[in-house]
């Protein structure tokens, strides 16, 4: 489980750097074009990366900053990956820079001793309780999808894979179900409301303006290379539709760069399997309903409602899997929480598949 760990001055989903965009090149300021891959393919940790997080808002000096507090900042744009001993951060006359000298200094150590992006990743989920800002996982997230979808042209893969590092609000209507980015719609709902995909989405009547936003679509798909940051088209996740085959292929993509296992994701309407032997749950509210499923719990129908999609998984080729679920399929699902909110945990498929070796 991810801590509730929130800093005096919260850390933000903010750019981690600028550059000027290439061709169908996605999510720019994420910050890939600091990272080098290494021999396997995956996001060494750069000098030019780490002082990105130097950078950030968060430890940019005030007025009222202290000396002490100018120079350590000063010294780690010098050198990103320079020791600081505790007592120099303790002598900081700002609590809140304190803590947040704190927590970036402890996450760059991660990073370092960990060498690339996906090794810090993995780490984070063997020690049980995580003490990193989420904000800080979902840029890794981030980050390694765009390693992984390098090259990709295929915007509804790219809009699908959003899901795994941004929450999402759910609309549901006449059968379709619709996911829209859940910060845009807080931004927009509180500034005014956004049309009719905009009141499915909030479930309210929010007066309609003149802001729209766009379902994802094979015909106007190529508006997501000017919009990709802008966060604001919706995804189609119906059964028997492209937004849920393009998760699908993500999912498989996330698997395969991290496990090294090739895998075929499905979605399914139903489990009718009288031999399940194991689930896994892509968010906390799945895994509670697949749970409970699985120990045949009555549910009700509201909370039947909130499941979105199921999965079957199987493995391509024979894996290091257990021995009482080698040659069965994994199910998985994917559900709203009760105020219609998505989030999905993507270390679940690391950590929770039935593998005899770790992730």
């Amino acid at each position: 489980m991810v801590s509730t760990f929130t800093p005096s001055r919260p850390w933000t989903h903010c750019p981690l750097a600028r550059y000027v965009p290439t061709m169908k090149d996605f999510w720019r300021s994420a910050g890939f074009h600091l990272l080098e891959r290494d021999g396997d393919g995956r996001l060494a940790v750069t000098d030019g990366f780490l002082g990105a997080y130097v950078r950030r808002p968060e430890l940019e000096p005030v007025p009222e900053s202290c000396a002490g507090e100018i120079a350590l900042r000063d010294a780690l744009l010098a050198d990103a990956r320079l020791a600081v001993a505790g007592d120099r951060i303790d002598a900081i006359k700002d609590p809140d820079a304190r803590d947040n000298f704190r927590v970036l200094l402890s996450f760059r150590d991660l990073l370092i001793e960990a060498g690339t992006l996906e090794a810090c990743y993995a780490n984070l989920f063997r020690g049980g309780d995580v003490k990193v800002p989420p904000v800080f996982i979902d840029q890794l997230v981030r980050l390694i999808l765009r390693n992984i979808l390098d090259g990709c042209d295929e915007p509804l893969k790219l809009r699908a894979a959003e899901l795994l590092f941004r929450p999402q609000m759910v609309g549901l209507r006449d059968g379709a179900i619709m996911s829209a980015d859940a910060e845009t719609i807080d931004v927009y709902g509180s500034t005014g409301g956004f049309g009719e995909i905009g009141r499915l989405l909030t479930q309210a009547d929010i007066p309609t303006h003149d802001v729209e936003l766009d379902v994802l679509n094979a015909d106007n798909a190529e508006i997501y290379w000017h919009r990709d940051e802008d966060h604001d088209t919706v995804l189609d996740l119906t059964f028997g539709r492209p937004g849920i085959d393009a998760l699908s292929r993500v999912l498989e993509a996330w698997i395969s760069h991290f496990l090294k296992i090739g895998t075929t994701i499905a979605p399914v309407g139903t489990i009718s399997d009288e031999h399940w032997r194991w689930h896994v749950g892509l968010d906390a509210e799945a895994t509670a309903i697949l749970n409970d499923l699985y120990d045949g719990r009555k549910m009700d129908d509201e909370r039947q409602s909130r499941i979105l999609s199921l999965f079957r998984l199987e493995f391509d080729q024979p894996a290091p899997v257990r021995a009482d679920v080698a040659g069965r399929p994994v199910y998985l699902a994917m559900a709203m929480d009760q105020e219609h909110m998505l989030r999905i945990k993507p270390q679940n498929l690391l950590v929770n598949l039935p593998l005899t070796a770790p992730a």
